[in-house]
């Protein structure tokens, strides 16, 4: 039986890592290139984000209560569901890379090791039910925030008190243990693998559920201030994506979460004082 330092698996796992680099790389390229193209709304993101303001301002609520509703049916919901899902995809994919990219190198040497191989690609795909759960949420609870008012048929916020609860929310949840325990299984892709490590492809696809579930428990506050910014609007979708991305993967990266947690409480109280 070779070990695990022979050449030959050595350039096998490099090669498999490459592989499925390039497949993240696909995915994520498709995934932004279908959400720059507005995810089949009829105009492009930057034509949805040069109609709103790149931070919520008085005059853009007044603005966004003035569009008239879209009606929501089936076909439409379905759209709307496809667009949040393609947005995940494209978010929260590359903060994902590390671990994934980590799962495909211990699932091949465990072949190697005559153990069975586990596709890596069913470790994502667990990864992503969870954000594909959240995305069903997530156009559900836009259907109900326009049908009530507080979100405009523009995706962008159309109440001060629904964008200034959101920032103040997630702002005091960047501080909460709650957070920082769900953001360290994010950081340590060994440690959760050492952890969690399930056989079969059926452990494959549960792993990669329960690495999607912390990064969930995670960030589902931040993808929640779509709804303050604008959902289309891509200065927050790009901004979100790179907070996600630099708080998972720099050195010391959790400790981003209280300066920013105090910074986007403290937004959210000044917009609501602004109203008085």
């Amino acid at each position: 039986m070779r070990k695990n330092t022979d050449p030959l698996l050595e350039r096998v796992v490099r090669r498999d890592r490459v592989v499925v680099f390039a497949a993240l790389a696909m995915v994520v390229v498709a995934a932004w290139a279908f959400t720059l193209m507005g995810a089949g709304m009829g105009m492009t993101a930057f034509e949805m984000t040069a109609m709103s303001s790149p931070v919520p301002t008085s005059s853009s609520f007044a603005s966004a209560a003035m569009v008239s509703h879209q009606p929501w049916s089936a076909g439409y919901s379905g759209l709307m569901i496809v667009m949040w899902v393609t947005m995940m995809v494209a978010m929260m994919t590359p903060s994902a890379a590390p671990m994934i990219l980590l799962f495909a190198r211990v699932s091949r040497q465990s072949r190697d090791q005559a153990a069975p191989y586990v596709p890596t690609g069913i470790f994502a795909a667990g990864y992503l039910a969870v954000w594909s759960c959240f995305s069903v949420l997530a156009a559900g609870l836009q259907w109900g925030l326009e049908k009530v008012g507080l979100v405009s048929a523009g995706m962008t916020p159309a109440s001060v008190w629904l964008a200034s609860g959101l920032l103040i929310a997630a702002g005091l949840y960047q501080m909460t243990p709650v957070k920082q325990a769900c953001l360290r299984h994010c950081r340590g892709p060994l440690s959760f693998v050492l952890e969690h490590w399930r056989p079969g492809r059926g452990g494959a696809f549960r792993m990669g559920w329960t690495h999607g579930a912390y990064c969930l428990g995670c960030c589902w506050f931040l993808m929640g201030l779509l709804f303050a910014g604008g959902v289309m609007n891509l200065y927050w979708i790009a901004g979100l994506a790179l907070f996600v991305l630099l708080e998972k993967s720099i050195p010391h990266g959790h400790w981003l979460a209280y300066p920013t947690g105090a910074a986007l409480t403290a937004w959210g109280l000044v917009l609501a004082a602004g109203v008085w």
